[in-house]
């Protein structure tokens, strides 16, 4: 019973600052009085204590822009983890559109939502995050094209980093900075996560949201540390698909050696 009355508590806790938080962020998308980054960034960092998950960042994310930041994908907790370091905007799968709450925020926040599995949309999909990138929007790219067990990474989804190359044609820079960034969750109140249990943390496929956020708010303290790796540029003569193992590689190796910690 006490367990159900905390989790009853924590959720009422999220719903008290999230109605508030979105009127805010309607209120800045309609007059731009003020960044509309704000108002995400808090909500993420406010549902991150309330999860108990504790980030830790390793580097920085570049200044430079245009930015398109190149990550592994664990879990829906990898945008709370990434939207509590610093004001971006996410490359999202289309069906997160619909999620409560989460959702909302995606939407309020700006996201590009991408059906990964329709080929004919990915040209308008590319040129939409070619025009945010132009415009100076830091973007958030889940490389992988879907989640992982957290262990390891899969190989990097070329098509999207051709929204880098797009950008360059808005005439606005003469590079786009590819920086590839690595998300590695590794303790659990204080002790190594093994194999089994990272994977057990991640969400990966077509799982049911409400149980794995359930499973979330029921757990301690969770430490998930976040690498940031040397920025790659991509100019007019960079080929996508070289770019894009090149930023691969860099996530491996940046995970492989968060995981070897002791």
């Amino acid at each position: 019973m006490l367990g159900k009355m905390r989790l009853i508590g924590k959720l009422l806790l999220v719903a008290a600052y999230t109605l508030p938080l979105i009127l805010f962020q309607e209120l800045a998308l309609r007059t731009r009085w003020w960044s509309d980054r704000i108002a995400p960034r808090l909500w993420h960092r406010l549902t991150l204590r309330v999860l108990g998950i504790r980030v830790h960042v390793k580097g920085a994310p570049a200044a430079e822009r245009p930015l398109l930041i190149v990550s592994n994908h664990v879990s829906w907790t990898d945008i709370l983890v990434l939207g509590s370091i610093t004001g971006v905007h996410f490359v999202a799968k289309a069906e997160m559109r619909s999620w409560p709450v989460l959702g909302t925020f995606a939407r309020l926040q700006r996201s590009v939502f991408v059906e990964r599995e329709r080929k004919r949309t990915a040209s308008a999909q590319a040129r939409e995050i070619a025009e945010r990138l132009a415009g100076g929007d830091p973007m958030v790219l889940f490389a992988e094209g879907t989640t992982g067990d957290g262990n390891r990474v899969m190989a990097f989804k070329s098509t999207l980093f051709g929204a880098a190359y797009l950008a360059l044609d808005r005439g606005k820079a003469d590079r786009v900075i590819v920086q590839p960034v690595a998300i590695a969750y590794l303790r659990r109140n204080g002790l190594q996560l093994d194999r089994r249990e990272r994977a057990a943390l991640s969400w990966i496929g077509d799982m049911d949201f409400v149980p794995h956020l359930k499973m979330l708010l029921q757990l301690k303290a969770i430490d998930v540390e976040v690498y940031f790796g040397d920025p790659i540029s991509f100019s007019a003569e960079a080929d996508r698909k070289t770019v894009a193992r090149r930023a691969e590689a860099d996530v491996r190796r940046m995970l492989t050696d968060a995981l070897r910690q002791r």
